[in-house]
């Protein structure tokens, strides 16, 4: 099998219909939040039982394509010494690994960020797929700053944010690794994520997600990315949270529907989204809601962490006794938001045990 067949098909894969990814790709400082609000301490051990706890969840590979682990957890064992890696394949779920260092400030432009982890990529790359990684993940993030809010961005900055030198960096900075990421035979997930923090509309969103993915498929096509054997992390369009008006879930499937068939090029398999700061429930609504506007060029599916952890980890609350009601609470999620890839989700699903 050839490169670029290779990537289509992991690609394929990873979006195959009423299935979605699980993001567990949380920084050592993001998983202690999130042991913090249930009072445990985020040691290896606690990290390695949670994850594992997940990845051994009987009937979520029904759901579940693939995992995007983090550089502790694509080296961890479980506690039977199998490695977390092979209790995943064993189940048909395809391991994936996030590759970049994490949002900075970019200088010289107040108030952005660039995301770095381009050096050495190419070696660490090989690694990961020794390691067992079939697939990657990149995030870039952007600030959306309206007139509403008042001031004034410096001329010197390019005007209000995001500037035409954030979308340009980062854009860059994406297709870099994705080039990477295919010459290694691993599949890119490419992650440009407006913040949905503030009080645009949902039209500013709209013309903002716009924007920055005009550039980022500029940049892919001319760096000689796969299109075919890549997959699209995106935000939905949203309101932002501070917004006085908040879109109602037709509004959001709507828009965001229309801005990808005006940006996101029909070889793409699949956009994966991410829920941001939305609820479960909000999250899977939304997904549902586009699906059913469909047909669409590519699979819309979920690359969730928040939204499909959150009732597990309040369920688990890091006691062994509760492993079964954590992995419960996950599979509820994960069937839901199967359900949501082709436009059966229901609310009454949520009061469903």
């Amino acid at each position: 099998m050839g490169l670029r067949s290779e990537l289509h098909e992991t690609a394929r894969a990873l979006v195959a219909p009423g299935k979605g990814i699980l993001a567990a790709d949380e920084s050592s400082g993001t998983i202690k939040k999130r042991f913090d609000s249930i009072d445990v301490e985020s040691t290896e051990d606690n990290r390695r039982a949670y994850r594992e706890m997940l990845f051994r969840t009987a009937g979520a590979a029904d759901h579940v394509s693939g995992v995007i682990l983090f550089d502790e957890t694509i080296r961890q064992k479980a506690a039977d010494g199998t490695p977390l890696v092979e209790v995943l394949e064993k189940q048909g779920v395809i391991p994936g690994i996030k590759v970049d260092a994490g949002a900075k400030p970019l200088a010289f432009s107040e108030g952005e960020t660039v995301t770095e982890g381009l050096d050495g990529l190419r070696e660490r790359l090989a690694e990961y797929r020794e390691l067992g990684a079939r697939f990657a993940k990149w995030r870039a993030t952007y600030s959306i700053d309206t007139a509403s809010k008042g001031g004034s961005v410096p001329e010197r900055q390019g005007g209000r944010r995001p500037t035409a030198y954030c979308l340009d960096v980062n854009a860059h900075a994406l297709a870099r690794y994705a080039a990477l990421c295919q010459e290694a035979g691993i599949v890119p997930i490419v992650e440009p994520e407006i913040l949905m923090d503030g009080d645009h509309t949902i039209d500013e969103s709209f013309t903002v997600t716009t924007r920055v993915l005009d550039e980022v498929f500029r940049q892919l096509v001319d760096q000689r990315v796969i299109l075919e054997g890549m997959l699209l992390k995106p935000n939905m369009v949203l309101s932002g949270y501070d917004c006085a008006e908040q879109a109602s879930v037709e509004s959001v499937a709507d828009h965001t529907v229309r801005c990808f068939r005006l940006t996101v090029p029909a070889a793409v398999p699949g956009i994966v989204f991410l829920s941001g700061g939305q609820s479960d429930e909000l999250a899977t609504a939304h997904l549902n809601a586009m699906n059913q506007l469909g047909p669409h060029p590519w699979e819309l599916s979920f690359s969730y962490g928040r939204a499909l952890q959150a009732p597990a980890l309040k369920a688990w609350s890091g006691k062994p006794d509760n492993v079964a009601a954590g992995q419960a609470a996950y599979l509820k999620r994960a069937r839901l938001n199967g359900a949501a890839r082709d436009g059966s989700y229901t609310d009454a699903m949520e009061a469903a045990s």
